[in-house]
């Protein structure tokens, strides 16, 4: 196994809540177990976008696991216990789910927490405009290219599952009959459901009997806009 690798699992178990094994791993960062198994065995080990994202969703050093320097990890949002959280944070917990960008994704009805992150409340009041209760905000895995410049495959995107009705032009978890998806949701006087890569056609009526889980945050762009 390449070193990087090594370096890389060795730090996620030790986060305070740890991950370990390949899928876990993969789960948490957004990617295939098939592309975690690439980087143990290539010459080159982790990729560079690999390793950035680690740090940006584990807290896990970028350069810890390219070049073994220290510190192993850093600040900023990092995973956490299931301990009681400080009450002058807000827990968000990322779901072993996929929502699908072209095709609809089918999870199971409860489904599994991975890990929890906690986020300092100017952090996501910056994001979603207000700090929620405990428990409305969820982490899942973006899975397409439908929304793409946007959302790349394999983003973590925050939903506010509070809102479960049309609450402007916005970026929405649905399901429309046959899965959870992510999609734009337009006001044309008809709400019309609108993919942003333009290959997957025109925007459409949003079909009878369609579900809103909730509102769609990204995640991968929270550092950004601070």
């Amino acid at each position: 196994m390449h070193p990087s690798m090594k370096r890389l699992y060795a730090a996620a178990a030790h986060l305070d809540s740890p991950i370990r094994g390949q899928s876990a791993v993969a789960r948490a960062l957004g990617q295939s177990p098939q592309t975690l198994k690439n980087w143990e065995s290539r010459a080159t080990g982790v990729s560079a976008a690999g390793a950035n994202k680690a740090q940006q969703m584990l807290g896990i050093s970028s350069t810890w696991i390219l070049e073994a320097q220290p510190p192993m990890l850093i600040g900023g949002p990092s995973p956490v216990s299931s301990s009681a959280t400080p009450c002058d944070y807000v827990r968000v917990q990322q779901l072993d789910a996929e929502a699908g960008m072209g095709e609809a994704v089918e999870n199971v009805d409860y489904p599994e927490v991975i890990r929890a992150i906690d986020f300092e409340p100017g952090y996501i009041r910056s994001i979603v405009g207000f700090v929620p209760a405990p428990g409305r905000l969820r982490l899942i895995t973006g899975n397409g290219d439908s929304m793409q410049p946007v959302i790349q495959p394999g983003d973590a995107v925050v939903v506010d599952t509070g809102i479960t009705s049309f609450d402007g032009d916005g970026i929405y978890l649905i399901n429309m009959g046959n899965g959870q998806q992510i999609k734009r949701l337009l006001d044309r006087g008809v709400i019309h459901v609108a993919s942003d890569n333009k290959s997957y056609g025109e925007p459409f009526p949003m079909p009878d009997g369609t579900l809103i889980g909730g509102k769609v945050y990204l995640r991968n762009r929270i550092e950004r806009f601070n």
